[in-house]
């Protein structure tokens, strides 16, 4: 009997969830059926899928035996007869038909589909776990790749000209973001927040874009945006972590308003003398199977190696169908042991995140330096189905785990099935950031360039409250922060958690604000006398390792109003324009992209490492997509 080892599946796809990606091969043969038995969970598998005649020798490829099967059908044979899902179950090649975690996997997709009103994926046997044919016409579904190129330039498969390829509506996920409204200050004159650096949702919202679309809304953290980039004007912080900066000028989005821009800067730290316990956590599951995952994740963590020494200590833990311990403590510059732990990870696998991270925590806690930088950095795409895989469960798990002395840093990767609530989640509770490298530059930017801001911790439960002056301040709202907001009350609370900042880094905070008709908004010099109070920004924060927090007040008076405002300010205001255009804020106003063009282009500053510029283009490139802002697909 024959022993075809590859299962081709045609990919003249009406999948919905692919809809408009892939154009129908008009040659293509009808795709096989496995028919899925609903009380036993048989599988009755045919003897032979496709007729000998069907085969089209022009496209034909040679299986292990030398006989020739077409490129766009798929040919299956086994045994004559039905084979059990479970782990003994064998077809001729001696593969096991379908095995546990691969059922699980069905289980789990079959509901998914379920709940979204879509047909139930039939299981794959003897292929990797995770795969399916989903929907009417015999569609393949494994882990989405990041374009349909990719699996469409297997011959035949009727993909044409594709270079780019739309994630499925559902398939990213993302905590919800409510805009933050305009308030009366004399209904509640007090806001307060927690202050963290996440820089993920910059390069996503570029991701989409350069891929021709819109960003999900709830993709869209306006903060996030803002403080991917580093700010020109000096500032050093001496005596305490921070030091402020605040300035006030016309609103982008209401000349009528005032933008108020203020800016904590942590103070740079000397490594020279550091040391640091890292335990990489490396997600090796079958969805990190694409370019821009596991490979991507493998040279920028070879990046990091390249800057460790004799000070750190480095231990790799992989996670599929389980976890495993690739290396234990081994020394910063014992680089070709590393290189050669990060080259030998292969994908492959379901995806039991929850007991890495519990493997993870457990070697960082075994390997702990006091007085040291001990922190676990987890790359994954955020997909996780065996084990843990509630947020919530995530965030109680961390949440335990932070009070140890390990903090956590996520690094995202890949397009598809994108978890970013996942992430998000998990760096907010484990007392880190969480940041998406797309390319290597954003690696050498992340794990490089700015490494002791993202593993370096110099404040713990970093606090913002903001007082208005009624007198002089009418309304005020909040650009950014939606999912970071606490009750006042907890502000002078130690044990109300909150975030965490990294030597060196900018925090930018922006206000909208209306201001009543007898404060000056006229143009005011730096040399004016001091004015009336504003507002008051008080920032509470702890040194690392500390119980009990410290408070800093920074009063901003109306000598803030420039006439001239700085380029920081400008900049930072493009930003917020473009993240409110791409949200559809019912505060964008009449704001166009030409305003945050002309904006962002005018107010470059020094730019050494031309993240300005790459925002310019950016939104350059969005202009393709402002007509179509209401029709683009899946995303509003």
């Amino acid at each position: 009997m024959k022993r075809v080892t590859a299962i081709l599946v045609s990919l003249a796809l009406s999948f919905s969830t692919l809809a408009g990606c892939a154009a129908e091969s008009p040659n293509a043969s009808p795709p096989l059926q496995l028919e899925s038995g609903a009380e036993t969970g048989e599988i009755a598998i045919g003897e032979t899928a496709i007729d000998e005649n069907a085969i089209d020798e022009n496209a034909a490829i040679e299986n292990e035996t030398g006989d020739a099967a077409t490129n766009e059908t798929v040919a299956i044979e086994t045994e004559t007869g039905d084979a059990e899902l479970n782990e003994t179950a064998t077809t001729e090649t001696g593969e096991t038909a379908l095995s546990e975690p691969e059922k699980s996997a069905y289980t789990e997709a079959a509901r998914a589909a379920s709940e979204a009103g879509e047909s139930a994926p039939k299981p794959l046997p003897n292929e990797n776990e995770n795969r399916f044919i989903v929907g009417d016409e015999g569609s393949v579904f494994d882990s989405l790749p990041s374009s349909v190129a990719q699996i469409g330039s297997v011959a035949g498969f009727g993909v044409a000209d594709i270079d780019t390829w739309t994630p499925p509506a559902g398939s990213e996920d993302y905590l919800e973001i409510v805009e933050n409204k305009q308030i009366s200050v004399l209904e509640n004159p007090m806001q307060t927040f927690s202050l963290k650096i996440d820089t993920a949702s910059y390069r996503n919202v570029a991701r989409y874009i350069r891929n021709g679309f819109y960003p999900s809304k709830d993709a869209v953290r306006v903060e996030e945006m803002i403080n991917y980039f580093t700010y020109d004007e000096p500032l050093e912080a001496t005596v305490s972590p921070f030091a402020i900066y605040a300035e006030l000028g016309p609103s982008i989005f209401d000349s009528g308003k005032q933008l108020a821009f203020i800016r904590l800067k942590s103070r740079s730290i000397d490594r020279s003398g550091s040391r640091s316990n890292l335990t990489f956590l490396i997600d090796s599951s079958g969805s990190m199977d694409s370019p821009d995952k596991l490979p991507l994740l493998q040279s920028s963590f070879k990046l990091l190696v390249d800057n460790l020494t004799e000070n750190d200590v480095v231990s790799i833990v992989t996670y599929a169908g389980s976890s495993e311990v690739v290396l234990d403590s081994v020394s910063g510059n014992q680089k070709d042991t590393l290189m050669n732990g990060i080259d030998n990870i292969f994908a492959g696998g379901s995806t039991a995140g929850a007991d890495g991270i519990q493997t993870a925590y457990s070697l960082a806690a075994k390997n702990f330096i006091p007085n040291g930088n001990n922190r676990v950095i987890l790359a994954t795409d955020g997909d996780f189905n065996v084990g843990i895989s509630m947020i919530s469960e995530l965030e109680e798990f961390i949440s335990e785990k932070r009070g140890t002395g390990v903090y956590l840093s996520v690094l995202g990767f890949g397009t598809g099935n994108l978890k970013d609530s996942t992430m998000e989640t998990l760096a907010k509770n484990g007392n880190g950031n969480y940041s998406y490298i797309d390319s290597i530059d954003e690696a050498q930017k992340v794990l490089v360039d700015e490494l002791a801001t993202t593993l370096f911790t110099v404040a713990d439960d970093v606090k913002a409250q903001l007082e208005f002056n009624p007198a002089k301040v009418k309304s005020y709202r909040r650009i950014g922060y939606e999912n970071r907001s606490l009750a006042n009350e907890d502000f002078e609370n130690d044990a109300k958690d909150a975030g965490e900042i990294g030597a060196g880094t900018d925090v930018i905070m922006l206000y909208e604000l209306e201001l009543e008709q007898s404060t000056s908004s006229s143009a005011l010099t730096p040399e004016a006398p001091a004015s009336e109070e504003l507002f008051e920004v008080r920032i509470r924060y702890k040194n690392t390792g500390e119980g009990a927090s410290q408070l800093m007040s920074f009063p901003v008076n109306e000598d803030k109003i420039l006439g001239t405002n700085t380029s920081d300010f400008k900049f930072a205001s493009s930003v917020a324009g473009f993240g409110a255009l791409l949200r559809s804020s019912e505060y964008l106003g009449k704001v166009t992209i030409d305003d945050i063009a002309n904006l962002a282009s005018s107010s470059k500053g020094l730019d050494s490492a031309g993240y300005r510029l790459e925002f310019c283009d950016l939104v350059d490139l969005s202009r393709s997509l402002e007509d179509d802002v209401n029709e683009a697909p899946y995303l509003r």
